[in-house]
C-alpha cells in the first residue's frame, strides 16, 4: 500500500486499513486540535521525529488492553496497600508531558517523539478537556505519572515516565481502576512493550480495533477536567 500525503488544508484521513505493512498510512498534515481529534476517532496516531514531516500510523495488529483484564502482580500489592504513593488527575499536565520527553532524551538532544510541537498540541487539548494526565507523588514530589486521550469510551495512551520504581506502573493501574468504574471500554496502548503486556495488554486484529472505533463514534466523550475522579 502506499503512503498517502495529507493536504494542508483538509483534515480528512484515508481509511485506516489502508496502512502499509508497517503501520504507515499518511505523511504531512498538521497537528491542529481538530486534526489530531479525528485522527484518534478514526484509529490513527502521530509518531514522528522532530525534524520529520509528521507520520499517522494505524499498527496490525494493535496493542490494547481491556479494563476487566488488568493484571496486578503480586509485587504491586505493598506499594498499594502500603500507600508509597499518592496520585491525581489533570494537575499538572505541562509537567506530565514534559517529563516524559525529558526521559527519553539522549545527550544530542534526540531520542524522542515528543517534539516542542507535539507538548504544545497536547497541551491544547489539555486546555480543550480531551488530553488527561496522571500525576504519582511521593512525598509531595511528582516521581512519575503518564498521559493520552479520551474519545467516548476510549482512552488512547501516549506515554508514561517514572522517577523511582513503580511509579508509573502504580499511576497507570490506577488509571485502568478509574476507567472500568466510568465504563470505558478500552485502553489504546498503540505499541506492545513487555511492561504493558505484564499488565494484561494483549494485540489484536486492526480490524477489530477498527470496528470498536466505528461504534465509538455514537459514545459520549468525557470532555472537561477529570480532577474530581481521585
Amino acid at each position: 500500500m502506499p503512503v498517502f500525503r495529507l493536504l494542508d488544508e483538509d483534515i480528512s484521513f484515508p481509511p485506516a486499513y489502508l496502512a502499509d505493512e508497517y503501520g504507515r498510512l499518511a505523511i504531512g498534515g498538521d497537528l491542529s486540535p481538530d486534526r489530531l481529534l479525528l485522527a484518534y476517532q478514526c484509529g490513527l496516531f502521530p509518531w514522528f521525529n522532530p525534524d520529520e514531516p509528521i507520520i499517522w500510523w494505524s499498527p496490525n495488529p494493535r496493542f490494547v488492553l481491556f479494563p476487566e483484564e488488568l493484571k496486578i502482580a503480586k509485587s504491586m500489592r505493598p506499594v498499594f496497600n502500603q500507600r508509597k504513593f499518592t496520585y491525581s488527575l489533570d494537575q499538572d499536565f505541562r509537567t506530565i508531558i514534559t517529563s516524559c520527553r525529558k526521559e527519553r532524551l539522549t545527550d544530542n538532544g534526540s531520542g524522542t517523539w515528543i517534539s516542542d510541537a507535539m507538548v504544545e498540541a497536547y497541551c491544547r487539548l489539555h486546555k480543550l478537556g480531551f488530553a488527561h494526565s496522571v500525576e504519582v507523588f511521593q512525598e509531595g514530589e511528582i516521581v512519575g505519572g503518564l498521559y493520552g486521550i479520551s474519545l467516548g469510551k476510549i482512552f488512547f495512551g501516549e506515554s508514561m515516565f517514572t522517577k523511582v520504581p513503580n511509579a508509573s506502573k502504580a499511576g497507570f493501574i490506577t488509571l485502568v481502576k478509574i476507567l472500568k468504574a466510568k465504563g470505558f471500554w478500552l485502553i489504546d496502548c498503540q505499541q506492545e512493550t513487555n511492561h504493558l503486556r505484564s499488565l494484561g495488554g494483549v494485540n489484536i486484529p486492526r480490524k477489530s480495533f477498527l470496528e470498536m472505533m466505528e461504534k465509538n463514534e455514537a459514545e459520549t466523550t468525557l470532555q472537561g477536567s477529570w480532577s474530581s475522579f481521585i
